[in-house]
């Protein structure tokens, strides 16, 4: 059988794999942004995550071999000839940290009208344990008219996207795969193979492969909480605790996690969706809610921090010129989603701070569609700060002059530890 697939969502997870796929299959990926499907028309891609060299080349393909090539589209009816769809659409949480489904629940409503009998449906976006079947399936048949595992099926592929990593990329990377039949499970993990260099791991059931995406981030989002609760400790004993990292880092079985804000779209969202699920089954999971509250009291800590200091430099709050360094999640990459940057300027508006933020690499209309924060075009060198707060290791950030800000009575915070210390009053 050939594979017409369709990629359901072109964000940091659908468009490098309907590059991929769309070099030896035919693929339409498809978003209801026209915006981004003309941008990716045009051979761009805001994301930087796009191999735009490979995605020419697939693009190409398809006006030489009917059977290959990639075309991008925001018209759902060019779905209807696909049998296998890729949904990789986000699944954030709400203001009560509650999952939120609706972009999945939108995007299973729009299959069901597409689906045919044989069809099989993969999904990659996050989701707690038992979702697909439970959350996904009923919607496809709904609207489908079709049975589950008799007219169509299903599969899970959790995404394992690390943006701005330009090392364990989509083909590089080892990748879970399932179906909700054997035989389908068989289908999902030969597709998957033939883009990846390092294979694939087959799941015995798409509940497993569900469980296995929400634990790997809940798992890192723990253990950075522990490094964050002893950052707290440490600056009430008056030590460093980077210092305290380095020394404990010598014994062979140490796991040298950093502390730091935990932001973006897997790491401080996943945990959540594994808590659901276990609440729903009358466990309260005390571990894991424990470090969401330790690494999302980390932006508030700073903010005081930063505060005290400025009273004992004698500096005056109210009114003072704080300049906040990265707004994006993390370094090097344009992605602002669920960013704990802005939750520190926020707190330090509180206490009427001003604050500028400086961010090369993040899309200022987006940022202040997001978060309401207008972004600094380059540094104003006639502008005097009270305080400077490092939070994101831009490597842009290398060439300020952070010692002409401290000679002129900056108080200075090191998120990431990445300054030099001579400038630096405190690190995290």
């Amino acid at each position: 059988m050939k594979h017409l697939i369709g990629v359901i969502g072109l964000g940091y997870v659908g468009l490098p794999l309907a590059i991929e796929f769309g070099k030896k299959y035919r693929v339409i990926g498809f978003d209801i942004n026209a915006d981004r499907v003309a941008e990716l028309k045009r051979g761009e891609d805001r994301t930087l995550e796009a191999d735009l060299e490979g995605m020419h080349e697939a693009t190409k393909l398809n006006t030489v071999n009917s059977d290959l090539g990639l075309t991008f589209s925001s018209n759902p009816d060019d779905l209807k000839k696909c049998n296998i769809f890729i949904v990789t659409v986000p699944t954030p949480i709400d203001a009560y940290n509650n999952p939120d489904l609706k972009p999945l629940i939108k995007a299973s409503e729009m299959l069901s009208k597409y689906i045919k009998n044989g069809d099989i449906v993969i999904y990659e976006s996050t989701v707690y344990p038992g979702c697909t079947e439970e959350d996904c399936v009923p919607v496809l048949e709904k609207g489908s008219k079709m049975r589950f595992n008799v007219d169509f099926f299903c599969g899970y592929s959790p995404e394992r996207i690390n943006p701005g990593d330009k090392v364990n990329t989509l083909t590089k990377i080892k990748k879970i795969t399932s179906g909700s039949t054997p035989e389908v499970a068989e289908i999902v993990d030969l597709l998957y193979n033939s883009i990846l260099e390092n294979g694939t791991h087959k799941a015995p059931n798409m509940k497993v492969a569900e469980a296995a995406k929400a634990v790997e981030n809940a798992q890192r989002d723990v253990n950075i909480s522990f490094m964050n609760e002893l950052a707290l400790i440490c600056d009430r004993v008056g030590i460093d605790t980077n210092d305290v990292i380095e020394a404990a880092g010598t014994k062979w079985n140490f796991l040298k996690y950093k502390p730091g804000l935990v932001g973006g779209h897997c790491i401080s969202v996943d945990p959540y969706y594994l808590a659901h699920k276990a609440k729903v089954l009358g466990y309260n999971p005390e571990v894991i809610l424990s470090g969401r509250r330790v690494n999302n009291s980390v932006p508030h800590f700073i903010a005081h921090k930063v505060l005290k200091m400025m009273i004992q430099h004698d500096q005056k709050i109210n009114h003072s010129k704080v300049l906040i360094l990265g707004v994006t999640f993390k370094e090097n990459c344009p992605d602002v989603r669920n960013t704990k940057v802005i939750n520190i300027g926020k707190e330090m508006e509180d206490f009427g701070c001003e604050v500028d933020y400086l961010d090369p690499w993040a899309n200022a209309e987006e940022v202040f569609e997001e978060y309401g924060v207008k972004l600094l075009r380059q540094l104003d060198s006639n502008v005097k700060y009270q305080a400077i707060i490092a939070c994101v290791a831009h490597d842009n950030f290398v060439d300020i002059d952070f010692k002409k800000y401290k000679d002129q009575g900056a108080v200075i915070f090191d998120v990431k530890g990445m300054l030099d210390r001579a400038v630096v009053d405190a690190r995290l």
